[in-house]
């Protein structure tokens, strides 16, 4: 009891500290990033209509690693996991800086999640129904956590494209994964996920719409990276069968968006790498969504979807092979609500938009600007 008690109180101090010590740093980040030019500036992709400092990462990094040090166990694990944050924030900001080529930062983002990989964060065991606990071999467990850290950094740095978004979505995710661990029994990965939801929650003070700075490549790295770490340990590492889910669920819109954006462009054979506007917020934009509420509409399918994964772990329709009613009328009633919310979200992009002749003009204006 008291163990728990002091870990629900580190959680609580984590996310507290994380809030402050972002919410205080971002501006002086912001005056630093514009003194070095480090800006942001309106183009025929970019959603913002004048400069805007960029660099916001390095406010995060600072709001993550130093609750980090002071309520985590610095144990090799941790070491190894906010180390490969460190290069994750690291390559992000050169990027900001100065543009890196598509294959060095990915080069960046491999090591940072091989750091990570390598320190002992990555799927070691699953439990499958009826066959019980598999073990998997580090030559099969180790790369599938390289890919999937280096995938979902990839994701949340396609979804920063709109005012608050990718820091809106980064908290819930990082909320739901801090109750998912405590109610696991990972002390760890919950104080982590409780952190990066309370940098993300404070860098919203200054980032959401008219955003004042924005988290740049540094930011949406560290918290892709950090996130795909914390699913891991907090989840994956002890995961039952059900449980594999969560993390995808908790992260669907940015696993959504990206494979919406990949296969777009594979269909018209542009460069996966190549940015555009065929993500999903600037498919809000197009149907003639304000930034503001096209956040808050993704941040509510976020929700719905986060509470999903919550009740897959907390209401148990089928315990010990008996099924119960109402713990099962709950699981259907959220799972056809997450269902449905992600059924309206394509019904507004491609129903309304078929519609619409000015949104198919508009959008096939932005076609043949990609196809030139």
């Amino acid at each position: 009891m008291l163990h728990e008690l002091r870990t629900h109180l580190e959680v609580l101090y984590g996310a507290s500290a994380a809030v402050v010590i972002v919410v205080l740093l971002t501006p002086a980040v912001g005056g630093m990033a514009r003194m070095l030019g480090v800006v942001d500036r309106p183009d025929g992709r970019r959603l913002n209509r004048r400069a805007v400092p960029r660099l916001g990462g390095l406010a995060l990094f600072f709001g993550i690693m130093v609750p980090s040090i002071a309520f985590l166990d610095l144990g090799g694990q941790t070491r190894g996991l906010l180390l490969g944050a460190a290069v994750a924030t690291t390559v992000g900001a050169i990027d900001d800086f100065r543009g890196l080529v598509w294959w060095e930062k990915l080069g960046g983002q491999a090591l940072a999640a091989a750091i990570t990989v390598d320190a002992g964060v990555w799927v070691e065991r699953f439990t499958f129904p009826v066959i019980g606990v598999h073990t998997l071999p580090s030559w099969l467990g180790m790369p599938l956590s390289w890919l999937w850290i280096v995938a979902i950094m990839n994701m949340v740095n396609f979804l920063d494209g709109l005012d608050g978004l990718a820091a809106g979505v980064c908290a819930i995710s990082g909320a739901t994964f801090t109750v998912l661990a405590l109610d696991l029994g990972r002390a760890q990965p919950a104080i982590l996920a409780a952190i990066v939801f309370g940098a993300s929650i404070g860098f919203l003070r200054h980032n959401f719409y008219p955003a004042r700075i924005f988290m740049g490549d540094s930011g949406a790295l560290l918290l892709g990276f950090t996130l795909a770490a914390v699913s891991i340990q907090g989840l994956l590492k002890t995961a039952a069968t059900v449980t594999l889910a969560l993390p995808l669920i908790a992260l669907a819109i940015p696993i959504l968006d990206t494979s919406f954006v990949v296969a777009k462009r594979l269909k018209y054979r542009q460069p996966i790498h190549r940015a555009d506007r065929s993500h999903l917020h600037h498919r809000f934009v197009n149907i003639g969504y304000s930034q503001r509420r096209a956040a808050l509409t993704m941040y509510a399918w976020c929700l719905v979807l986060a509470a999903a994964a919550l009740t897959i772990d907390f209401v148990h329709a089928r315990p010990h092979g008996v099924w119960r009613l109402w713990p099962t009328l709950v699981d259907s009633a959220v799972g056809v609500g997450a269902i449905g919310a992600t059924v309206y979200i394509v019904y507004l992009l491609e129903i309304v938009k078929l519609g619409n002749p000015a949104i198919r003009r508009r959008e096939e204006a932005a076609r043949q600007r990609r196809t030139a």
